[in-house]
């Protein structure tokens, strides 16, 4: 008797696990998972039309930049460049001053950057996956020093400034904004849903402290959120204009001061002042072009990561 003649029962019953609500969740949401969606007509439409506006403000202020103040001043206004581009900038760049002034915004606004992404970071960690008494009562601290305006701290800070003897000095700018709520809010949130407790608890287990474990697998995770963090940080601390406008003085100033020297007169060159703020942009534009894929390419390795 061979094995494939024996009779094969078909009555056993064949016991099957439940599908969890959890994995049936996943697997509804998930129709179309592995396949490449296409645009249609309508998507690249509204990318092209929504392209068109963010562009239009830069190449006005070109067309503005490159012609003179009463071609600018005329009804319809010019929509096409002009001739006088590169002698507005020059104009711009030795009225205004703007080679003393972009070192400054480099110095201030890369000095902000890094001290707020790193300090941020930190507290986010401490925040997310440490274990201390009132820690939720100085998260809603920090939380709550994001409401109260900043113009309100102004006449004290100045006063503790002058005290320092740091009025109508860099380091007037940079001290008190060595980090922000917002950073430290920001790191925390990313970090709560990025970085799993496993991992800091096998870093436990291996003997690590806390800077180890921070250093080691804490900023690894972190990468993507302090990247785009140090993107938001630079470009906000590049444009400021209030604070830095009030501690310095016109013969140290950043790249917003030093422009409202082309404003001043009984009539405002708009040619000049368009050219002066085209200065003012081009370091941005360059770094993002520079930097812009690998901040992209982070966010993206952050979000499949979580």
């Amino acid at each position: 008797m061979t094995v494939n003649s024996l009779p094969v029962r078909t009555d056993i019953p064949v016991r099957t696990e439940p599908e969890s609500p959890r994995r049936r969740g996943r697997r509804l949401l998930r129709p179309g998972a592995g396949r490449q969606h296409h645009a249609g007509p309508l998507a690249y439409v509204l990318l092209a039309v929504m392209a068109i506006l963010s562009i239009f403000p830069l190449y006005w202020t070109m067309v503005a930049a490159s012609t003179d103040n009463t071609r600018v001043s005329q009804t319809p206004p010019p929509f096409l460049p002009g001739p006088n581009l590169f002698s507005n900038l020059a104009r711009a760049w030795d009225e205004a001053a703007m080679g003393k002034a972009m070192i400054n915004s480099t110095i201030v606004a890369g000095v902000i950057a890094l001290s707020t992404v790193m300090f941020a970071t930190l507290a986010g960690f401490a925040f997310a996956k440490l274990r201390f008494k009132g820690r939720n009562i100085l998260l809603m601290l920090v939380i709550g020093t994001m409401m109260v305006p900043p113009q309100l701290g102004v006449v004290p800070l100045f006063m503790m400034m002058s005290e320092l003897g740091l009025a109508q000095q860099l380091p007037a700018v940079i001290f008190p904004t060595l980090v922000s709520a917002v950073g430290v809010f920001f790191m925390r949130q990313y970090l709560s849903e990025a970085l799993p407790d496993e991992l800091v608890e096998a870093g436990r287990v291996d003997g690590a402290h806390s800077l180890r474990i921070f250093w080691s697998i804490v900023l690894p995770v972190a990468r993507p959120a302090m990247a785009v963090l140090f993107m938001i940080t630079f470009v906000h601390a590049w444009n400021d204009f209030f604070w830095p406008f009030v501690v310095l003085d016109m013969t140290n100033p950043t790249v917003p001061v030093a422009l409202t020297q082309l404003s001043a007169g009984y009539v405002r060159d708009q040619s000049l002042i368009m050219a002066g703020a085209l200065l003012g942009t081009l370091p941005l534009l360059a770094m993002f072009i520079v930097f812009g894929r690998q901040i992209v390419s982070g966010i993206m390795a952050g979000a499949v990561k979580g």
